[in-house]
């Protein structure tokens, strides 16, 4: 019996037979499978996608044995897009690509396998994007057309309103987005909503939200304020109503400045700043909807550095001739300054009499921001800066000169009352009622941003007087280093009973400006209603970085007492050549005695020169040349006769005039007996000399003339209650030879004045629009006025002294100033013309009342 074994073997052995047979079989009936069929790629283009939208396309193939594997053959595919197996390019693009070329590959799954390839083109758009962020402004009754415009996106595209509807008149053309037609409705702001589809598939949407406003048929636009009066570079606040919803944009002529914003709408402002070029300019307002329609104001931009003395300039001839803001017009009529444009603006409140002209700077910095600023002196010994511009009223900083931060001695001091039952000073009239401390105008030098001023003061009991010289830092009213000095002077003479006179600071009173000529400060004083002992003295200070040098001395009248300097409150005057004027009142004359005494100089006009000190300040001043009337009469009192006395108005050192060998420089004044007289600068005439020319103007003179264009302006006055004299104007006339000043004719006659008359100041532009400021201080409240009331501020055109205006013309006193001081001028810069007042005070002691002093500014009306 055969192994197991080998039974498997032979098992074996049949099947391969069986398997043998059955392969010869087939292969000898003749039957083949037919061949597999080529392998293609059946697509030939892919569809466009879009940036940022889902993405699919799909790859298809023909022939060879599926399943088929797809694959990138070359090429890249835009960033965010894969290629799967099955043949499916799917994802969402982020980046756009135009006609990018890229090779696929596909294989099948016969064996053997089929591969083959095809170059394709793909694109990618940019995303459909509306850039349109807004829509222009209508206006009722006129064509509107806006685009609706877009980015990236399949063309064409097609748009539609999803949300809110046009107004009336208006249509949107889907086809191209354009918003037309000629709407009849104003609206504000409708809200609206447009979608736009592209042709893409599938379609991208996207929409907006704009608004769209139509504004009325009539458009109007006005600025706020309605003129205005600016530094150079100083900011200004501007704002505009309009009835167009857009706004209006700014603009200046002369081009110059800057707006910003430049566009504004009524409820929004716009900062202003000047530019850097001093001149006249227009600012305006155009809407944005109708450029035909605008609205212009003036704007007058001054490179005015700062009324830094009296009366603007050494010559005291009182012109401000880079006003630009306030104007004449024509004939009186059409300029800034009239009624309902011209006002006033606001008051500063100060502690006493502001006696003293306001002085002031522009752009200074205090307190870490840039200011206009007004300084004002008070009879109080306090000295304050105020925003020259600042409505309602910002005081910088005050300081008293009196107490121990500026010298004041340890026991304390106060300052001195001068009331009519007050012994201290004067002879019991109270004509300074009711204290003396700052009276006279304090002087700044710009390049050293110093404030000169002096103060008066007393110990509490009465028995220590002082007067000393301050040097303020103008930007804190601190005391600079080494300041004060205490007042004190000597002077050969035997009017004290001795060889020698001695200042006294209780006998005199400082009621003149202060002067800075050639780097030196002079001071002159007289009496306290002519309280002896009294004298004419001037004495000259310098001040460097160890204090104050005494470098002159002059006393008048040394021998006789009396000869003091009042000149009306006027400030000594100094010419080219570095002379100084002053005039003298009362007093002996004995200067042209052949024997001694022969220098006292009561009742002249003097021309002082000033040698470099050489150790005794009274050789420093030389009378170099005198002029004295011939009427001169002295007394033994040294009261000229009949009270007529020259010094009662001061000195003006004025421009060249004709004469018959070529021009000669003039100085004038006058006196109480009513005449001006008109000197040559080179020669004086000594006493009873021949002057230039002498007009009789039949009226007393307590002031300083003004002049410009060739004209000179004078105020004149009466002691005569009842009987005020006018405002008188002389225009030079060059067809005689030599040259002579003739009074005007006047078209109009200006308002009169009461004592002491007006010392008259000029605002101009230039040689054009000038205005002449003339204050009516008559009602000055003290003990010899007619009366107790407001100053009032008057404005004249200068070629004719039509008035323009005056603060009692408005309705309930709206522009009145406080009550009046003698002897007070203003100051005109910016814009704005400045008076000091007493306040409410009506001659009674200090605090009697709720306001002591005050600061009215008046200026062009807002609105």
């Amino acid at each position: 019996m055969p192994s197991i074994c080998s039974r498997q073997a032979t098992a074996r052995l049949l099947a391969v037979l069986v398997l043998i047979g059955a392969l010869t079989a087939c292969g000898s009936s003749g039957d083949s499978s037919p061949a597999a069929t080529p392998l293609s790629i059946s697509t030939s283009s892919l569809p466009t996608g879009e940036v940022s939208s889902s993405y699919s396309g799909a790859l298809a193939a023909a022939g060879g044995t599926a399943p088929y594997h797809w694959a990138l053959a070359s090429g890249t595919l835009p960033t965010g897009l894969t290629l799967a197996a099955s043949g499916t390019i799917s994802g969402t693009p982020t980046a756009a690509v135009n006609a990018t070329a890229i090779g696929v590959r596909v294989t099948d799954s016969a064996s053997p396998v089929q591969t083959t390839t095809r170059s394709l083109s793909l694109t990618i758009a940019p995303a459909l994007v509306v850039t349109t962020t807004s829509l222009a402004t209508g206006q009722v009754g006129k064509p509107y057309t806006a685009t609706l415009a877009t980015t990236g996106g399949t063309s064409p595209l097609t748009w539609s309103i999803t949300a809110g509807s046009l107004p009336a008149g208006l249509s949107l053309t889907a086809s191209s987005g354009v918003i037309a037609g000629t709407p009849t409705t104003a609206v504000t702001a409708a809200p609206l909503t447009f979608t736009v589809a592209d042709s893409n598939a599938p379609a991208q949407h996207k929409s907006v939200n704009l608004t769209l406003t139509v504004a009325p048929s009539v458009i109007s636009v006005s600025i706020s304020p309605r003129a205005a009066a600016l530094t150079l570079e100083q900011t200004a606040t501007l704002s505009v109503s309009t009835n167009d919803p857009s706004g209006v944009t700014w603009s200046l002529t002369p081009a110059g400045g800057s707006f910003a914003p430049a566009q504004s709408v009524t409820g929004t402002s716009t900062t202003f700043t000047a530019p850097s070029t001093a001149g006249s300019y227009t600012i305006k307002a155009t809407s944005v909807t109708n450029p035909a329609v605008s609205s212009r104001i003036a704007l007058g931009v001054t490179g005015l550095a700062g009324v830094f003395t009296y009366r603007n300039d050494v010559s005291r001839d009182a012109v401000n001739a880079q006003e630009y803001a306030l104007t004449a017009g024509s004939g009186g009529t059409g300029g800034s300054v009239g009624t309902g444009t011209f006002g006033k603006l606001f008051s500063c409140i100060a502690d006493g009499a502001v006696y003293a002209q306001p002085l002031w700077a522009a752009n200074l910095t205090i307190n870490g921001a840039v200011h206009n600023v007004v300084f004002v002196a008070s009879a109080h010994d306090s000295v304050f800066a105020f925003d020259a511009d600042a409505n309602p009223c910002v005081q910088l900083w005050s300081v008293s000169l009196i107490d121990s931060a500026h010298g004041a001695t340890a026991g304390g001091e106060i300052t001195v009352p001068s009331g009519p039952t007050d012994p201290y000073v004067g002879a019991g009239y109270g004509d300074l009622t009711p204290e003396t401390g700052v009276i006279g105008t304090p002087v700044i030098d710009s390049a050293s941003g110093t404030l000169y001023v002096v103060s008066t003061s007393m110990d509490p009991t009465g028995t220590n007087f002082y007067q000393r010289l301050h040097a303020i830092d103008v930007t804190t009213g601190n005391e600079k280093a080494n300041s004060p000095i205490l007042i004190q002077g000597t002077y050969p003479g035997t009017g004290d009973g001795s060889t020698t006179t001695t200042f006294s600071a209780r006998y005199e009173l400082q009621r003149t400006g202060l002067a800075l000529i050639n780097g030196s400060v002079y001071i002159a004083w007289a009496a306290h209603e002519d309280a002896l002992p009294y004298y004419g003295w001037l004495m000259g200070y310098t001040y460097g970085s160890s204090g104050f040098t005494q470098v002159s001395v002059l006393n008048v009248t040394p021998n006789v007492q009396w000869g003091g300097i009042w000149m009306g409150g006027a400030a000594p005057s100094a010419d080219a050549n570095g002379h100084i004027y002053a005039i003298t009142g009362n007093g002996t004359f004995d200067a042209s005695s052949p024997s001694t005494p022969n220098n006292d100089y009561g009742d002249s006009l003097l021309q002082l020169s000033v040698t470099p000190n050489s150790g005794t300040p009274s050789a420093a001043f030389t009378v170099s040349q005198y002029f004295t009337p011939g009427d001169q009469q002295g007394s033994g009192s040294g009261e000229p006769q009949g009270d007529h006395d020259f010094g009662s108005g001061g000195a003006a050192v004025l421009t060249n005039v004709t004469s018959g060998s070529g021009t000669v420089g003039v100085v004038m004044g006058g006196g109480k007996d009513g005449t001006l007289y008109i000197l040559n600068q080179a020669a004086l005439g000594g006493y009873n000399g021949t002057p230039f020319q002498v007009i009789p103007t039949g009226y007393h003179i307590f002031s300083t003339v003004a002049m410009w264009n060739d004209t000179i302006y004078l105020g004149t006055t009466t002691f005569s209650a009842g009987s005020p004299a006018p405002l008188i104007s002389y225009a030079l006339q060059t067809s005689t030879n030599p040259s002579q000043f003739v009074q005007q004719a006047q078209t109009t006659s200006p308002a009169s004045f009461g004592f002491p008359g007006p010392s008259p100041a000029i605002s101009a532009t230039g040689t054009t629009n000038g205005v002449v400021w003339a204050l009516d201080n008559s009602q000055y409240c003290t003990k010899q006025s007619a009366g107790c009331g407001p100053a009032v501020l008057h404005a004249y055109d200068a070629t004719s002294l039509v008035e323009l205006w005056n603060s009692s013309m408005a309705a309930g006193g709206a522009d009145a100033a406080g009550n009046a001081v003698k002897f007070t001028v203003p100051s005109i810069a910016n814009g704005k013309v400045y008076v000091g007042t007493r306040g409410n005070n009506i001659g009674g002691a200090l605090n009697s009342t709720s306001v002591s002093g005050e600061l009215d500014v008046y200026g062009l009306q807002p609105n």
